[in-house]
């Protein structure tokens, strides 16, 4: 009895690297791991999904740029124009001060020459309500 397990355990031993050999395709032999425990399937994929990523970032990144360049033109046109208005505010109210000083040179130079007995540089009295 033990010299027929002694011979089934070397007609297994003998048959054993073959049938692992017809079992193992060209495909399995090239998904064997490298030393990092990845196949070179699964780092074909992740090469593919780091560039899909690497362009995503990309675009995003132009993307962020191009909003960043708007955002700034769109701030220096607004500064642009509220420094126009400003301008345009000061000079009006410049000539409106002007114009009220001058008034007011001619009011109290008439109230000096009415005083002084010129009575048609006086005003006229007011009309009592009726």
């Amino acid at each position: 009895m033990t010299i027929k397990i002694w011979a089934a355990t070397a007609a297994f031993a003998l048959l054993m690297p073959g049938q692992v050999a017809a079992f193992q395709t060209a495909p399995e032999a090239a998904a064997k791991p490298v030393k990092d425990g990845t196949t070179a399937e699964e780092r074909s994929n992740t090469a593919r999904l780091n560039a899909e990523q690497a362009a995503r970032a990309k675009a995003d990144n132009t993307t962020y740029q191009q909003e960043v360049s708007a955002a700034e033109q769109q701030v220096a046109h607004d500064q642009q124009v509220f420094s126009e208005e400003t301008a345009v505010y000061e000079a009006e109210k410049a000539r409106v001060a002007a114009m009220s000083a001058e008034e007011r040179m001619k009011w109290e130079a008439d109230v000096a020459a009415c005083k002084a007995g010129d009575t048609t540089r006086c005003a006229a009295p007011a009309t009592p309500p009726r």
